[in-house]
């Protein structure tokens, strides 16, 4: 199989699905003209035309406004918002009708929309740029949540949110883009929404971590297997529907958990994965969940700031030295 980046991995994905389905069209700034902010669309105008690849004005709530009605007739729109924290922009959009019109429509109006948006902390965007607002959306029923951390997975849950019926959010992460490399093979796969992978086996503690912080959360199990304590990675890979069968299972057979997350710390996707563990495998945990994640801040811009702020290898460490207490 190729060895090719988490930005390559999400280009084919789009690529095929719009070669496989017309209905498939891209929207949003920059997509068109330069290929993406990121270079994730580039290639797309070339081969498709205007016609299904738009670049748009600076509006994201236009960009979703639009695509909602082009899915409500029947195309498959894959708008792209720049940033996530530009989710902000277009909530009505997404809180009082993307999430809601199958509900209101009494199941008779099909959504299927896919917004794929860059979380992007260590990049010293500043707090404008610096978002990572998934657990917002794991609040509003009728919304799906994909957010891969390698080109394997991103790629194969891309092509299978495109088919979705529903509206799914793909968080992608700016420093996976180029940061992230594997092997990904030429025939067609999709993955299925709501199965977890496990990145890493092992028997000691178990670590929940998604996105950005799979990377890291494996770092520190090298890091760990050095000192005789094998930790077990599971990665999510989608936060709506949510493997917790897999979760409980890994936190069963090593009794000890740590979720990790580049969110803040507060009220978020590791307080959710914690309470159901606490509440189906209490009997099984011999310590207290332990959390990784970011202060309870605004992104600073300054380099050693956010450096300071945000979740790392060795808080991953730390937490489970804790946790199996060695601390």
């Amino acid at each position: 199989m190729p060895e090719i980046n988490y930005s390559q991995a999400i280009n084919d994905a789009l690529r095929e699905e719009m070669r496989r389905d017309p209905s498939v069209i891209t929207l949003g700034e920059d997509v068109a003209l330069i290929g993406g902010n990121f270079g994730v669309t580039k290639g797309l105008l070339d081969e498709f035309g205007g016609e299904r690849v738009k670049d748009t004005p600076i509006s994201e709530d236009a960009i979703v406004g639009v695509s909602l009605g082009a899915a409500m007739v029947g195309l498959k729109p894959v708008p792209e918002i720049m940033f996530s924290t530009f989710l902000g922009i277009c909530m009505d959009q997404l809180l009082n009708q993307v999430s809601a019109i199958r509900y209101m429509s009494g199941g008779q109006v099909d959504i299927p929309l896919v917004i794929r948006t860059t979380n992007s902390l260590g990049r010293s965007g500043g707090a404008q740029h610096s978002g990572r607002p998934e657990a917002w959306l794991m609040h509003m029923p009728g919304i799906k949540i994909v957010i891969p951390s390698t080109p394997y997975d991103a790629k194969g849950l891309l092509k299978t949110a495109i088919r979705e019926p529903d509206p799914v959010v793909f968080f992608e992460h700016a420093l996976l883009y180029y940061g992230a490399k594997g092997e990904v093979p030429n025939e067609e796969y999709t993955i299925p929404l709501g199965v977890a992978d496990i990145k890493r086996p092992g028997t000691d503690v178990t670590i929940v971590a998604y996105s950005m912080m799979v990377p890291k959360a494996l770092k520190a199990a090298e890091i760990l297997a050095a000192e005789g304590i094998e930790a077990e990675v599971v990665d999510p890979r989608t936060l709506v529907p949510l493997d917790m069968e897999t979760i409980l299972n890994s936190v069963k057979k090593t009794q000890h958990l740590i979720v990790a997350s580049e969110e803040v710390a507060s009220a978020g996707v590791c307080a959710e994965i914690a309470f159901q563990v606490a509440r189906d495998a209490f009997d099984y945990l011999d310590a207290p969940v332990e959390r990784v994640a970011a202060a309870n801040v605004h992104v600073p811009f300054s380099p050693p700031l956010e450096k300071y702020m945000m979740p790392k290898v060795e808080d991953i460490v730390a937490a489970a030295k804790r946790t199996l207490g060695m601390d």
